[in-house]
């Protein structure tokens, strides 16, 4: 199933990001690439959050960041309202951000490499939430969002 998929890095995810994109549009994806655009440096925020207000706002309904270590991309990316980025580093933690907390952004670090992040994203499309218990747990999650929201405001 085609979906909109934004998509963003920093400059050491930038050669990453653009053999996902190519994987991406060969299997019908719309894709928003919000950049970087080139190997140049960059601050990684800047890019989760064009990716993260995309998905948060429904423009997109997934999101992929890539940067060094991908910690730096997730911490920005839950700033947002409905976000639920995971960093993954394998094929299980890929599947199981999708199966058990039907994450929405999938965030990789660069030294992964292009063949395992293809890999990985793969997995992360191809799988689906479990809901069942898992959904309580998701609206658990929205709760405290929407607390911390009011309480912040």
């Amino acid at each position: 199933m085609s979906q909109k998929v934004a998509i963003g890095a920093d400059h050491r995810g930038f050669p990453i990001k653009e053999t996902l994109k190519t994987f991406l549009q060969s299997t019908g994806h719309n894709i928003k690439d919000v950049g970087t655009l080139s190997a140049d440096s960059v601050d990684y925020p800047e890019f989760a959050e064009k990716v993260a207000r995309s998905v948060s706002t429904r423009e997109s309904s997934r999101g992929i960041l890539i940067c060094g270590s991908g910690i730096g991309m997730s911490i920005t990316a839950n700033k947002f309202p409905g976000v639920r980025a995971a960093l993954c580093h394998d094929m299980h933690t890929a599947k199981m951000s999708r199966r058990h907390n039907d994450a929405n952004v999938l965030v990789i670090g660069e030294t992964i490499g292009a063949e395992r992040a293809r890999e990985m994203l793969k997995v992360w499309f191809e799988t689906p939430f479990e809901g069942g218990r898992h959904q309580k747990r998701i609206d658990l999650i929205g709760e405290i969002e929407k607390k911390n929201f009011k309480e912040t405001a």
